[in-house]
């Protein structure tokens, strides 16, 4: 007897989304496919589709310019091969597997693509200026909108009906906390895969103003060179983080889904410097994080005369405060109201659809 699956639209920009749709994928009971554009990396699920990249130059914000773009669209190029091949073959997997419904993580244009297609769906809200046409065209369409962040940091600007259409299943952490362990004192500063990453310098520079501690850096960091200080690390990209989380007095990080998830499951002092996105995304988490009283908020990198105090204040904060926002079974919560949803839609399980002469079933990702 077979269910119909369900679709995940997985986002491009670093490693949150994809990190976020395999933690689900894996727990749900029904089939599920990712899809998305995974440069041929291994996404670690059984089903998947690897989409053509349809950025038309390297580093795209995913905005394009033209001005007969329609308002209910963000990214809408004429003549760009790659965006024509993804939406195709996302209607060739919809018309073959006649999914029960797709989450879209995040796209306002697939969204409403899967509108148009007779999918329900299922819409991913991140934090930041949201409000603008597009965005919220895409919560209109939804059945339903997931947070992946607790209701105490939503923005105060976005509408009632968007925040009355949301559930806020919580952070999801890709780093599980280890035995409890003491902290060993270190500083661990954290960069995601979406950004710019660290300069050696400003660390070399923060190290040396505080040299009381050990500096951790893990993740990306550009110029390496000259003089290293004796109480700084760099560990480079590495999977799993946890260890050095748990281990922290302070953390130093952007405001990207990782490093946040994973401070908040630990209740970890945290200084939150975002980096750029769209739609003011990590800046907003920043603040709201600041204003909860649960972190201190830096625009920049702060130059060394502030370090001293900055790590004095940042390790006065209560935890209690960081801790307060943990939703330790957001997992298992998301896919339980993910199946209940995907169970109303498809109350009893079905074969796949006939697709019709022409329509060969599809799939480019699916394991033996």
């Amino acid at each position: 007897m077979n269910r119909r699956p369900i679709g995940y639209y997985v986002h491009h920009q670093g490693a949150g989304h994809a990190t976020r749709a395999r933690l689900i994928a894996r727990t749900l009971a029904r089939p599920c496919t990712l899809i998305g554009t995974f440069d041929g990396a291994d996404p670690g699920v059984d089903s998947f589709i690897d989409l053509p990249d349809d950025r038309i130059a390297a580093g795209f914000d995913g905005r394009d310019n033209a001005a007969t773009r329609p308002m209910a669209l963000h990214y809408a190029p004429l003549g760009v091969d790659g965006l024509r091949d993804r939406m195709a073959q996302i209607a060739a997997w919809v018309a073959s597997a006649d999914p029960v419904l797709m989450i879209v993580d995040v796209s306002a244009e697939v969204a409403l693509f899967s509108r148009l297609l007779s999918v329900p769906t299922l819409v991913v809200r991140l934090p930041g200026d949201r409000t603008d046409p597009p965005h919220l065209e895409a919560f209109r369409s939804a059945e339903r909108l997931l947070a992946f962040f607790p209701r105490a940091l939503d923005g105060a600007a976005n509408p009632e009906w968007v925040r009355s259409k949301t559930a806020y299943v919580g952070y999801l952490s890709a780093a599980p906390k280890a035995d409890p362990i003491g902290e060993d004192g270190s500083i661990v500063v954290v960069y995601g895969r979406g950004g710019a990453g660290g300069s050696f310098a400003d660390l070399a520079a923060a190290a040396r103003a505080v040299p009381e501690r050990q500096w951790q850096v893990v993740g990306p960091v550009t110029d390496e060179g000259g003089e290293c200080p004796e109480n700084l690390r760099l560990h480079g990209w590495i999977p799993d983080i946890g260890p050095y989380l748990d281990s922290a007095a302070l953390v130093i990080g952007t405001g990207g889904d990782g490093v946040v998830s994973g401070v908040v499951a630990r209740g970890k002092r945290f200084v939150c410097i975002p980096e750029p996105r769209a739609f003011d995304e990590q800046a907003a988490t920043a603040r709201a994080l600041q204003a909860h009283g649960a972190a201190i908020h830096r625009a920049d990198w702060p130059p060394p005369g502030d370090w001293p105090a900055l790590v004095r204040a940042g390790l006065a904060l209560d935890p209690a405060l960081m801790t307060s926002l943990d939703q330790p079974d957001a997992l298992t919560r998301a896919a339980r109201l993910i199946g209940d949803f995907a169970d109303r839609l498809d109350p009893q399980s079905s074969a796949p659809k006939s697709v019709g002469p022409g329509v060969a079933p599809y799939s480019n990702g699916r394991r033996a």
